[in-house]
């Protein structure tokens, strides 16, 4: 099954914003390890790409899913090189990939098409949500010990497939929200956010970890209230966000800010006009690799650079052990690169 993609909108409708200057990647943001340009790659299936997250599952395989809808594993263990397994297929456009807690075997699927998605282990694909609480960009997701789903809504505008017009529009048309499983119901956690990515749970599960890929800021959200605080303004463009286990989180950040589009910012009728050329010549990210890793109060703790693009539009990460295992959103396979 194929599902439909969405139709976007043709003209966006930007507000007039002040211009802002992107900060140097210095001091703790400085490129002093490159590791990230000697990460090894274990690639998808020839003509696959876009492995957009990674998750690590108990049986020791990493997971992530393409832009063909197809989800696949390798061993966690695997030589570089090592081509996948296929685990299922959506149908849709598999982004942020979460355990699920209920079983400890069916995987949560934040499908960009067809929202928030149960993968069984034998490759059945089943809703959750549907035309009872629509959603429009289902993006990454969290989940807590009682099985609540929270996740992100990027753009209640446009579909994955013209991602950048809904940045270049820069209004708050995204949200989180939360899928209750004993209900069946999924309810507004906190709205007026702009572009909502990445998602992670607090230890104590008091509140959200989340960052704003338009706005480039690391938010703390209280729940269940969804009070939004502002945590830091980050030098580069934040995707996914996984929880380490111990108060720490890894950002992946597919692109260092760019600098023609913070200032178009105060040109509205500029910013309607550059989203009607082609992708091609719209503002391009950075080849540039950047993963960050920061904890509870929005502290950088530790970078890791690939400034020569060996790996990039990095946007999922997660830690196993002494390892990182990164998703890209254009990339032909997963990374993994050492810790240690």
């Amino acid at each position: 099954m194929v599902v439909p993609r969405q139709r976007p909108p043709r003209l966006i409708r930007p507000v007039r914003e002040p211009a802002t200057v992107p900060p140097p990647l210095a001091g703790p943001w400085a490129p002093t390890d490159a590791r990230l340009d000697r990460a090894d790659l274990l690639p998808l299936p020839d003509g696959a790409h876009g492995p957009e997250d990674v998750l690590i599952d108990p049986d020791g395989r990493v997971i992530s899913g393409a832009e063909d809808g197809r989800l696949w594993c390798w061993p966690v263990d695997a030589p570089p090189g090592t081509r996948p397994r296929l685990l299922a297929e959506t149908g849709g456009r598999p982004l942020g990939i979460e355990l699920d807690p209920v079983d400890g075997a069916s995987l949560l699927v934040c499908d960009a098409y067809r929202g928030l998605l149960r993968v069984t282990p034998d490759g059945v694909v089943h809703e959750l949500t549907g035309a009872d609480a629509p959603v429009h960009l289902a993006d990454n997701a969290a989940v807590a010990r009682d099985g609540t789903v929270y996740f992100t809504d990027s753009s209640d505008r446009f579909p994955l497939s013209h991602w950048k017009r809904d940045l270049l529009e820069h209004r708050p048309n995204g949200r989180v929200l939360a899928y209750d499983r004993r209900t069946g119901r999924t309810e507004v956690v906190a709205s007026g956010l702009y572009f909502p990515n990445g998602v992670a749970l607090t230890p104590d599960e008091s509140a959200l970890m989340l960052v704003e890929t338009a706005t480039h800021r690391l938010l703390r959200i209280d729940l269940p209230e969804g009070r939004a605080t502002v945590l830091a303004d980050l030098p580069a463009y934040p995707d996914n966000v996984a929880a380490v286990g111990d108060g720490t989180y890894w950002i992946a950040l597919p692109s260092p800010r760019l600098p023609i589009m913070e200032r178009l910012l105060p040109h509205p009728r500029v910013r309607q006009l550059v989203a009607l050329l082609p992708g091609a010549v719209q503002p391009q990210p950075r080849r540039y690799g950047l993963v960050a890793l920061v904890d509870g109060e929005g502290r950088v703790l530790r970078t890791l650079h690939g400034p020569d693009g060996g790996y990039w539009m990095i946007t999922g990460v997660r830690q196993h052990g002494d390892q990182l295992w990164l998703g890209s959103l254009t990339a032909t396979g997963v990374a993994r690169v050492s810790l240690t």
